[in-house]
This record gives structure tokens, sequence and C-alpha cells, in this order.
């Protein structure tokens, strides 16, 4: 049997459903997934098998027009991203259509093309009626000579499998890229952080949710089976540190209980998990901070 391995970026506004689609092609939780934008960072890889295939999904920050360092490093990260990839997927919102972020996307798409093979993937379809779905298809191809187009329900999982048996058909030929027990070669401490970042992120969304990163300090397997996880919660002020904690810390408690789940679920064995709150007014600032994100520091400079 040939055997086919290689890379798919997925592209596209913040909240366009690209977390949502990579979680499911890949058939477990490995990139976060909140309601608000921007919240993917490092570009995480989730690695999906079809048939002979591997495919190793790129999930990129989404594309938006960046204002601090963050932003920039994260923008450079997905264009870094598509530009490592065999096959580029933009993701666009059926319901919003070609906005001016999708434009501008395209636009960036056709200096950066070269030859790559890119498709569409139109999202969230079960939000608009078909003659607008047929109108908007029609539209994009006018708009990209797109390789082929796909209409997805993420969420739902209508469409998932057409592209993700294509994506496998199209990949080129060569021996898988990672071991077949593999979902994600991010370190497991890192996934491990995103789940708890993921939690404060629906919790405390009104207040700062760009303003907190959580890093792994230490990690212990130990003989009973069970794994010691320390974490830090980095908030740049000191109010912020008391919203994350809470009233007599019941805030970071709950957070603590949703996380120790979430990865415990994860890596099928009992978790302890510590959770830290600490002050560092420049984390948005600080070149450790970024490569703890898989973000490169330099990638931020205006």
């Amino acid at each position: 049997m040939t055997t086919r391995a290689g890379f798919v970026a997925l592209i596209g506004e913040p909240n366009a459903g690209k977390s949502t689609l990579l979680n499911r092609m890949v058939g477990a939780k490995v990139s976060i997934v909140t309601h608000k934008v921007q919240t993917t960072r490092a570009r995480i890889r989730g690695i999906a098998l079809e048939g002979e295939a591997q495919i190793v999904f790129v999930d990129t920050p989404g594309l938006f027009r960046p204002r601090r360092r963050l932003d920039r490093a994260m923008v450079a990260a997905a264009w870094g991203g598509a530009a490592d990839a065999d096959i580029v997927v933009l993701l666009i919102e059926a319901h919003r259509g070609l906005t001016e972020g999708v434009e501008a996307i395209l636009a960036s798409l056709r200096e950066r093309a070269d030859g790559r093979r890119i498709a569409l993937a139109i999202n969230k379809i079960d939000k608009v009626k078909a003659e607008a779905l047929l109108k908007l298809t029609q539209t994009m191809n006018e708009a990209f000579p797109f390789e082929k187009t796909f209409l997805i329900s993420a969420e739902r999982g209508h469409g998932a499998q057409d592209l993700k048996e294509w994506l496998a058909g199209a990949l080129p030929e060569g021996p898988w890229l990672y071991p077949e027990d593999q979902i994600a070669d991010l370190p497991m401490r890192m996934i491990a952080a995103e789940m708890t970042r993921e939690k404060c992120t629906l919790r405390l969304h009104q207040e700062l949710p760009y303003e907190l990163t959580v890093e792994t300090e230490a990690w212990e397997d130990r003989e009973d089976g069970s794994t010691r996880i320390d974490q830090v919660i980095f908030v740049a002020r000191d109010g912020h540190k008391g919203i994350v904690l809470g009233h007599k810390g019941e805030t970071v408690k709950a957070i603590g209980q949703q996380a120790r789940a979430e990865i415990s679920e994860f890596l099928g064995r009992k978790v302890h998990l510590f959770l830290t709150v600490r002050v560092r007014e420049n984390w948005l600032n600080e070149a450790e901070r970024y490569g703890e994100m898989g973000l490169d520091f330099r990638d931020g400079d205006a």
C-alpha cells in the first residue's frame, strides 16, 4: 500500500472554526476552543489518520490586523504555518461571507500561493439558506482559483469527512512523519497549559482574556500511576491577580477543578493539578513567554 503524509494549514479569520475543525479531524481535543477570538497562539499540530494517509494539521492563529507585539507574532506564526504546508485550507464563515478580513487574506494568498494547493472550506453552513450558500461559493471562487470547495459544519461534523478524505488523497506520497498513536507534536506540558488557559478564558472572558498566559512549571509522573502538574497563571497587573483568584480563591479553584478533569481525561490517568497566580507586568514583552507559546518573539517587532 502507498502511504501518504504531509502538512495541512488551516487559515482564516479569528473564530472561523479552525480549532473546532482540527479537533474533529483528529478526534481529540488538542486545540483550545472558546467563543473569544484570537485564543489560538501556538501553531498546534494535530495528527489525523485517514486510510493510508497521515494528515498533520497546522492550526494557526486567526489572521487579523495586528496591534500589539503578541498580535504581530501570532499573525507571523499563522503565515509561517501556511508557508510550511503542502496544502492550505481557507476557512470562512457562511453567514459572514466575503468580509474585509477575508479579502485581505485572499490578497496575501495571491502573493504567497506559489503553486501551493489551496482549498476553501465554508463553515457553519447550518446558519444560512441554500441559495445564499450557492451564491457565496460562486463569489469566493471568482475571487480566488480554489482547487476545491467544501461546505461544512465543523461543530456538527457535516462535510468534514469529505474534506478529510480529499486531503488524504491530495498529500504527497511518502512515509508517515509521526508514530501511529501520536495525535499532536506539542509537548504534553504545553497541551496541559493550553487546557488550563482555555478554562481561564471561559471563566474570565469579560475581564482579561488576552492579558494572561499559563505555563507548566513542573511535571512529575508518580509511581502510583498519577501525575502531579504545577502550573503558573501569569497576569499583567496586581488587579488581575485578584480577579483570577476570586473571592476566597473560589475562581482559581473552579478553574483548577475544570482543568484537572480535562487534563486527566486527556492523559487517561489521575492528575493532581496545582495552580499559582503570579504578576509579571511585562510578560507580553518577554521573549521567554513567547517561546513557551511556540511563537517567535522577533516576529512581534513593529
